[in-house]
């Protein structure tokens, strides 16, 4: 298991808000729902993304947004444009504005000119982020990221414009899946950009010493790994193993397990209420319970106790 899809695992479309609008100007749709991940996407014509606290970003034919949560942000057609903000969540339209629902959450707002000239046609997909692993991700992302238009995500909007055309069953899970492949497919370009600041483990995992040492820690967390023991799973020296993780990833091997197993712990306190302490430290490679608590303090600020106490009043 590589580290990214390790971390966007839990970043899965199911029954997502998907919004898709045909306007034509002046508009400004206002997008309140502060979703961990809102991808925002055109198919054709052109806008601002005006995000809380952001410079305004231009949003033209094919490219791709995504804005990080909780943060709220205005789609508009010009800065500053004269149209009164049209809030934008469960439901995006009023029946006075012209909105008109449709089935799986699409919209169609009214105006646009009947030939399509001039008009924008904007997709919108808010992402729900599940759990302590994928929050790792959003860490690691930007409060905005642009992606250009040109790229492998050209392919999924293709898909997408032609499953959006269409009312045929099952469409709902068609559209989710063409939602994590458009996600997974962004963040890989926006990663791989020029000039980028992708997170350390990004690089790390082409790299032949790291790369393979940060696979052998997902695929195994449990494991009774040493520097020494990665070092030979890894045919290098501990030296060489230590260095080039250092430098790439930002910290050593060891420190990054013991934070990727209380990652993993903090998952399995807040979904498996039923599972015991002790338990759950097996699971994550301590033998004694004690020493994984001390461990979780040390890393989480809080015992794995308090962890759970606290995610369960959360939810109630």
């Amino acid at each position: 298991m590589d580290v990214f899809s390790d971390l966007i695992r839990g970043v899965r479309a199911h029954g997502s808000l998907f919004g898709s609008s045909t306007l034509t100007p002046p508009w400004s749709l206002r997008f309140v729902d502060g979703a961990p991940l809102t991808l925002c996407t055109v198919l054709a014509g052109a806008g601002w993304i005006v995000p809380d606290d952001h410079p305004p970003e231009p949003l033209r034919a094919r490219e791709t947004i995504v804005v990080r949560g909780p943060a709220t942000f205005t789609f508009v057609d010009e800065v500053g444009t004269r149209a009164e903000p049209v809030a934008c969540g469960a439901h995006c339209a009023t029946p006075e504005q012209g909105g008109t629902r449709h089935r799986l959450g699409w919209y169609d707002h009214g105006g646009a000119a009947a030939d399509g000239r001039g008009a924008t046609t904007l997709i919108v997909g808010a992402y729900p982020v599940r759990g302590e692993i994928s929050r790792r991700l959003l860490d690691a992302l930007p409060v905005v990221l642009r992606v250009d238009a040109g790229g492998t995500a050209d392919a999924v909007l293709d898909h997408l414009a032609a499953e959006v055309a269409v009312d045929t069953p099952g469409q709902q899970v068609v559209l989710d899946r063409l939602l994590d492949w458009m996600l997974v497919c962004t963040l890989r370009e926006w990663f791989d950009q020029p000039g980028g600041e992708p997170p350390g483990w990004w690089a790390a995992q082409r790299d032949p010493v790291a790369g393979d040492a940060l696979r052998l820690l997902h695929a195994e967390p449990a494991a009774s790994w040493t520097v020494a023991a990665l070092a030979k799973r890894t045919g290098t020296s501990r030296s060489t193993l230590a260095k080039r993780f250092t430098d790439l990833v930002g910290e050593p091997p060891l420190t990054y397990l013991t934070r990727w197993r209380m990652t993993l712990a903090a998952d399995l306190l807040t979904e498996q209420e039923s599972t015991t302490i002790a338990d759950i430290a097996r699971t994550v490679g301590y033998s004694d319970p004690f020493g994984f608590s001390a461990a979780f303090k040390r890393v989480r600020g809080v015992s794995p106790s308090d962890f759970r106490r606290t995610a369960r009043d959360r939810t109630r």
